[in-house]
């Protein structure tokens, strides 16, 4: 396989994926696309190399120092924007997941809170609803919890943390 070819299967393969995440494919094609390239690219470069409008380009390079997973990188002599991405897998999962975490964790746990004190279990089918929603909140408030641990952690504990519970 020619490296060109592998670029273009990853760049296909995480944009696919990325729609499970809840991450526009375009996006993820973009950011797969500076995550593999060495040297920062401007708008027109990644045009011409993923096939896509620069309407569509400019929102997705938005999009995604948004998520704080490209950075501008200002080249001496040159008018351009240039981009490029965080190159540490570790740190771009950990944003991904923070963002993830602000975006859908956090309004989720908010919204349980509203309905759990807005809702009086003065009926037997307001008990059963509140009961769902509490055990929502449950569930949502551990993985929030869990996330946070995660994402205060540090590389070198998590690795252990995996094979000391795949080693038992």
């Amino acid at each position: 396989m020619e490296l060109k070819e592998a670029k273009d299967k990853f760049i296909h393969t995480w944009g696919t994926l990325a729609t499970q995440w809840g991450i526009n494919r375009t996006m993820a094609q973009i950011h797969s696309l500076l995550l593999l390239t060495p040297k920062s690219m401007n708008a027109d470069e990644i045009m011409a190399e993923l096939q896509i409008s620069r309407g569509n380009v400019n929102m997705n390079l938005r999009d995604l120092m948004d998520w704080g997973l490209i950075h501008k990188q200002l080249l001496p002599g040159e008018r351009k924007e240039y981009f490029i991405a965080e190159k540490d897998v570790w740190k771009v999962a950990k944003q991904i997941a923070k963002e993830r975490r602000r975006r859908e964790i956090g309004p989720l746990i908010e919204a349980m809170a509203d309905l759990k004190d807005g809702l009086k279990p003065d009926t037997a089918e307001k008990e059963e609803f509140l009961k769902i929603v509490n055990d929502i909140s449950t569930v949502t408030v551990f993985a929030d919890n869990t996330l946070n641990s995660l994402l205060k952690a540090d590389e070198n504990w998590l690795i252990s943390s995996f094979v000391k519970v795949f080693n038992r």
